[in-house]
């Protein structure tokens, strides 16, 4: 844990990083928008030329663990708005489609009705078919975090179940298959 925190952070071009005093208040601009992240008093921030950094008081637990945590949570803001992070989502299953109209996902997954996904402002989608080819949803935004939780609400519509790997996974994801009854076992 305390590893991860001691190391610095590099700034790329075009990235810029403000710390508030008062507030702890963590504020990271660059070319694909803003993130702000409040950090624990305890922790001090301070930018030091191109490079974060971060340092706690003490070698506690709890400071060691937040340590860490915070200095992930404000490399991923650094990395978001430099370039952005991408998930790409594959439908399995016979009739499962995608289309994407602005930031509505509309999706036919097998079940009696369609549904519909209205999905936040900083998260820019796009839906693929192609022909002989599962559906691909591919998902962008510069908050690691919120992308995660938009992946993970999309993917609890229909998880991919063991026996013939219909649902919606990642791309590159590997399912764990099981085989079904076993054929004339006496």
């Amino acid at each position: 844990m305390s590893r991860i925190g001691k190391a610095p952070i590099e700034i790329p071009a075009g990235v810029t990083v403000t710390v508030d005093e008062k507030t702890n208040v963590v504020t990271v601009k660059g070319k694909y928008g803003e993130l702000s992240q409040q950090v624990n008093p305890d922790l001090t921030v301070t930018v030091e030329g191109n490079h974060v950094v971060l340092t706690r008081p003490s070698d506690d637990r709890e400071h060691r663990a937040q340590h860490g945590l915070y200095r992930a949570l404000i490399h991923n803001m650094v990395e978001g708005v430099h370039q952005r992070y991408r998930k790409e989502m594959e439908l399995v299953g016979v009739g499962y489609r995608a289309s994407a109209t602005g930031q509505v996902l509309e999706l036919s997954l097998g079940y009696s009705h369609a549904i519909y996904l209205k999905l936040p402002p900083e998260v820019s989608v796009e839906a693929k078919s192609e022909r002989n080819k599962n559906p691909l949803i591919i998902l962008e935004s510069q908050d690691k975090q919120l992308l995660g939780q938009v992946c993970a609400k999309i993917r609890s519509f229909r998880k991919p179940e063991p026996y013939k790997g219909k649902g919606i996974k990642f791309v590159g994801e590997i399912i764990r298959r099981k085989s079904g009854k076993k054929a004339g076992a006496k």
